[in-house]
């Protein structure tokens, strides 16, 4: 495979790259209720000649082999969009109340990008290329969901890449940071704490029992849990995003419900975290003789990047785009004076993914602070540059058929 031929046959797609994203950009949909977006994928792959097939609530899965038998090598992307009215001035706006915040429009057509390119290059294909086309990643909810419904298997998959674009980073758009050996993101836990009492009038308090007074306590308690309770390595987030409760100024209501998330690098940790949030909750609310229940609406594990993989994808991408836009984080670390810059904070659902095959993640610069691109992702005045487009479709093809190559 030359890869100056697979850089300039991404390139020479770029008109039809933007116009697959901004479609998709401007009818976003969220968690798995993606009916258009679901459409206008089959249709375009349909049209290149795949046969996609569906998998679990609202994925698609479309397959391609060469001629020669061979292993699995599966590119991931994810389609579903945040909750969030967009305000980004954009020529081509969602109206719906939904927006692709955090990039999927891109990553899906960068890997419908991807199927056309693979479709051109089918001889060389050493094996086989599964594409996984994910929903409600958002959620944590779809690769869990794809994986039970057999996403991995018939064929096997032996190894698998996903990209993530990034916006506001300091390169030029379509560089890549390909991620370190281990643990790269977070596990997320999101929960609900309702605290109940018994409602009365305000200016009575003592005829009742104030479940906002218990939940200030126990929000300001659960703080204690990072401050007191974890060593200095064991990089955690516990927040607390949200607290509903009552509608009038003057009464005491029955219930507060606190919704938040739990990050965690280590699973040890995250066990931990979870363990003394339930204690502390339910220790603080007996003492002011509420009742206090804890429960977890969705989650993901840490994601793992597999050591061969990590080296043979830093090695791909440097073959593809050269020294001046593929990057390794080792690489920046070092660059940047022995730093560690080696860890998202953000969780990824394909961490489920990477629980099961080896996996690598790798971030694709896609808005440079100096062009404007300023807000980051799950803003609603977040842009992305679509000149990484090409890029990352001709890094997710040039990956796996190096990968399917030499193994």
């Amino acid at each position: 495979m030359d890869a100056n031929i697979l850089l300039q046959e991404a390139m020479e797609m770029q008109e039809a790259l933007v116009t697959n994203r901004r479609h998709i950009h401007s009818h976003a949909e969220t968690g798995f209720n993606l009916p258009e977006t679901l459409a206008y994928v089959r249709k375009e792959l349909e049209d290149m000649g795949y046969e996609p097939k569906a998998c679990g609530k609202a994925g698609l899965v479309a397959t391609i082999s060469g001629e020669e038998p061979g292993k699995t090598f599966l590119l991931r992307t994810d389609m579903d969009a945040l909750p969030i009215t967009e305000e980004a001035e954009v020529d081509f706006p969602s109206k719906n109340g939904c927006m692709h915040a955090c990039g999927h429009d891109m990553h899906t057509a960068m890997l419908l990008g991807a199927a056309r390119l693979l479709k051109k290059h089918q001889t060389e294909i050493k094996g086989t290329v599964k594409l996984m086309f994910e929903p409600s990643e958002e959620t944590f909810e779809g690769a869990k969901d794809m994986i039970s419904h057999g996403v991995l298997e018939n064929p096997s998959v032996d190894a698998a890449l996903m990209l993530h674009v990034m916006a506001g980073m300091p390169f030029a758009p379509g560089s890549c940071i390909v991620s370190s050996p281990g643990v790269s993101a977070p596990s997320a836990d999101i929960f609900t704490i309702a605290v109940k009492g018994k409602g009365c009038h305000g200016s009575m308090p003592h005829t009742g029992i104030d479940p906002l007074n218990a939940a200030a306590h126990i929000l300001i308690a659960l703080q204690e849990i990072h401050a007191r309770e974890l060593a200095m390595s064991d990089s955690a987030a516990l927040t607390i995003g949200s607290l509903h409760a009552g509608t009038a100024a003057n009464v005491i209501p029955d219930e507060v419900t606190m919704r938040g998330s739990i990050r965690a690098y280590d699973q040890e940790v995250r066990e931990q975290i979870k363990n003394r949030m339930e204690e502390i909750a339910q220790g603080v609310g007996k003492s002011f003789r509420t009742e206090v229940s804890i429960s977890y609406d969705s989650g993901c594990p840490t994601l793992v990047n597999d050591k061969a993989l990590s080296d043979s994808c830093a090695t791909y991408t440097k073959e593809l785009l050269g020294d001046t836009m593929a990057f390794t984080v080792a690489r920046l670390n070092a660059m940047s004076g022995g730093g560690s810059a080696s860890k998202s904070a953000g969780s990824e659902d394909f961490a489920y993914v990477s629980q099961e095959v080896p996996t690598v993640m790798i971030a694709l610069a896609a808005g440079h602070p100096s062009e404007g691109y300023l807000y980051p992702q799950h803003h609603p005045m977040v842009r992305f540059d679509e000149k990484a487009l090409p890029y990352g479709s001709a890094i997710h093809v040039y990956s796996a058929l190096r990968w399917l190559e030499e193994h």
